[in-house]
């Protein structure tokens, strides 16, 4: 999958998710993905290639840039929360959606319990 693939897959995901919605306070050139004004997901091209920064657990993250080259710490982000999925091949659609709904989930385990969209424990878990 090309970098503008993975773009519009994520965007695609991220557009379904309850409560979710797309801004664009740093300019055009930044699509900043936020379920009640909390970020989840940003994507950008200014490097001159597409790619998609995402929340991710510590230790999930840890694992998926040690599983994936094109997976790496989270541009102009906190490199242990955030990771960034670039170029290459090694990257489905199947686990674009996975990473864009577990960076959401855990967004929306932060906000208070009134406000939470959804479930986070159980929302878009497979069974």
């Amino acid at each position: 999958m090309d970098g503008e693939t993975r773009q519009k897959t994520a965007a695609d995901c991220a557009g379904e998710l309850p409560g979710a919605g797309l801004e664009h306070p740093f300019g055009l050139e930044w699509e900043v993905y936020k379920v009640l004004g909390k970020v989840f997901m940003l994507m950008t091209q200014v490097t001159g290639e597409p790619f998609v920064i995402l929340k991710s657990a510590p230790d999930e993250a840890a694992a998926l840039r040690h599983e994936h080259v094109e997976i790496t710490p989270g541009y102009h982000m906190n490199k242990k929360h955030w990771i960034t999925v670039e170029g290459g091949n090694a990257i489905d659609e199947t686990l674009v959606k996975e990473l864009v709904t577990d960076s959401y989930r855990l967004v929306v385990r932060g906000l208070a319990k009134s406000q939470q969209p959804v479930d986070p424990h159980t929302y878009g878990r497979r069974a």
